[in-house]
């Protein structure tokens, strides 16, 4: 992999061949997550389940940002590379796009989405009436010893082309502008998250979950309790991301549901068990009972069942998973609605890796996350106290 654009390039999958096919959902975000590529405008004249119709407008610089996303394919095929892009969306201050590579490509996935941001930070430059800084030759700003040593060095390199500013790491660029006097920012931040697809369907969710955004992001505005997200939530002496109803953990009665994958006698898989039958129906008389919710990380089959069950009706849910919640993590569709409706908490928490083995098992199979995800959900159900939202 070229290393020249490595700090704006973050793979989520370390393991990846990011030369090869494959599918990609693309998220980045506006530099200082300045309002700069569209806004909400209300529609007076017409009516949704909350009121007014409220519709995504693009500025025009996010009507730039879209172009330069429709031209890739183009731009890519004059390098030899071969990429179709399926959808994309603008949203006030960050991006989606879904992008295909359909042949082996000389660049990396890193390098196309490299270029498109170099393309959209000289139109935003454009725009502003400033000079182009992204593709600007840095030879004719090394021409004193007054310049760095690393940045005349850089310049003799490429003296027949000119180094490129688009090829420096981000601390290059920020000592070459103060150097140059030339404050131009990038458009994106320097990082960028991309979310590898698994399969057909995934893809097809992919850019529903891109064209649904406008409409996610309303409903975030709208119910800002029930669609709180928080990097970091004590509970009980240890730290979870969260995203969903907080409210829940004020619950009065929080009940477990922990199921084995085989009945511990006769081996059966538990969900087909008449113990399972059982325990199924005393969960859902107490959460008809009211005030209770449940709580599960939903591994085994019977959890699962389980877990789904609270989704599909609306019931109070609180689901422990082993993903992280980071700054821009999302729910997909199904568990979104959930939180939405305000009878869902998601938790993740962040020391899981740390909790040791379970019978001399590692702590990253999945047994032993099974029972320390277990071990987390019997803390919450006995957590009576005040959760504190660490900021």
């Amino acid at each position: 992999m070229d290393t020249s654009n490595a700090l704006s390039y973050r793979p989520r999958n370390a393991g990846h061949d990011y030369y090869g096919l494959g599918t990609y959902l693309v998220t980045l975000v506006v530099s200082g997550r300045e309002l700069l590529l569209s806004h909400f405008v209300t529609d007076l004249g017409r009516k949704n389940d909350f009121g007014h119709k409220t519709t995504l407008a693009l500025t025009p610089l996010g009507e730039a940002v879209q172009e330069a996303w429709l031209e890739t394919p183009a731009h890519s095929q004059t390098h030899g590379n071969k990429v179709v892009v399926h959808a994309c969306v603008c949203m006030p201050d960050h991006f989606h796009g879904v992008i295909e590579v359909l042949e082996p490509m000389q660049w990396s996935l890193g390098d196309v989405i490299q270029a498109f941001k170099a393309t959209c930070t000289s139109r935003w430059q454009q725009q502003q009436g400033l000079p182009s800084s992204t593709n600007r030759s840095i030879s004719a700003d090394c021409r004193t010893d007054a310049a760095p040593a690393w940045l005349r060095e850089k310049a003799a390199l490429h003296s027949d082309e000119g180094s490129l500013i688009r090829s420096m790491s981000k601390k290059q660029r920020q000592e070459y502008y103060t150097f140059v006097q030339r404050q131009q920012r990038p458009l994106f931040d320097d990082n960028y998250d991309d979310t590898v697809c698994l399969d057909e369907r995934h893809r097809q969710a992919m850019i529903a979950y891109v064209h649904d955004n406008p409409r996610r992001a309303q409903l975030r505005r709208l119910l800002p309790d029930y669609l709180c997200r928080c990097l970091h939530v004590q509970i009980g002496g240890r730290s979870y991301g969260a995203f969903g109803n907080l409210f829940l953990l004020r619950w009065p009665r929080k009940v477990q549901v922990m199921c084995h994958r085989r009945h511990p006698i006769t081996r059966q898989p538990y969900e087909t068990t008449a113990d399972y039958t059982r325990e199924r129906s005393q969960w859902e008389t107490a959460i008809m009972e009211g005030a209770t919710v449940i709580v599960t990380p939903g591994i085994s089959r019977g959890e699962q069942l389980m877990k789904n069950e609270c989704i599909d009706r609306g019931y109070p849910l609180i689901h422990l998973q082993a993903t992280p919640i980071g700054q821009y993590w999302k729910p997909e569709k199904k568990r979104f609605e959930a939180c939405a409706r305000g009878s869902l908490l998601i938790l993740a928490p962040w020391d899981l890796g740390t909790m040791g083995a379970v019978d001399n098992v590692p702590s990253d199979s999945d047994y032993s996350r099974f029972h320390n995800l277990n071990t987390l959900a019997a803390e919450i159900c006995a957590f009576d106290g005040e959760a504190k939202i660490m900021r």
